[in-house]
């Protein structure tokens, strides 16, 4: 399994180079490489003028040094990025969306309702929480360090604590 390096934000704007200040708000976005997911931020401008192709994004602010971290990525961001990799057929992104929805059936926003085998593969039926929608997700059988590596990849590239 590849291993993804997610830089993490350098307070400047991929698009113009401009440095972002503390407590500006900008766009933090995901975008497809040939090595995996990496993080792009820009500023509200350059998002403004020039929006990017990107996977998913979220709008954050710079964090003001010594000041209390805050979490900018809800879950329903979580519950979007997973619904987005639904039709991923790339075992790298299915075991991406996997160890998404384990981190939705911990925030219980997906509940596990059955499974089955289809074509040689583990598909779990996730009930989403609150409604009467379910979802599948193939299940890659992945071991215990596998599923913590994605997962502390997935924390790194939303800047949030998945735990």
């Amino acid at each position: 399994m590849d291993e993804w390096v997610i830089d993490k934000p350098l307070g400047q704007c991929c698009a113009t180079g401009r440095q972002i200040q503390p407590g500006e708000e900008y766009y933090a976005a995901l975008v497809e490489t040939e090595q995996g997911y990496a993080r792009r931020d820009f500023s509200a401008e350059a998002w403004t003028q020039q929006k990017p192709e990107v996977f998913c994004y979220w709008k954050t602010k710079l964090p003001v040094p010594d000041q209390k971290k805050q979490v900018f990525v809800d879950d329903d961001m979580l519950m979007a990025f997973f619904e987005r990799l639904a039709v991923e057929t790339e075992q790298e992104k299915v075991n991406f969306r996997f160890v998404l929805a384990l981190v939705l059936m911990r925030k219980r926003r997906l509940k596990y309702d059955s499974s089955k085998n289809e074509d040689g593969k583990d598909i779990w039926h996730l009930r989403i929480t609150g409604t009467q929608d379910f979802v599948d997700v193939v299940n890659p059988n992945l071991d215990e360090a596998q599923v913590a590596q994605l997962t502390s990849q997935i924390g790194q590239i939303l800047q949030v604590e998945l735990q």
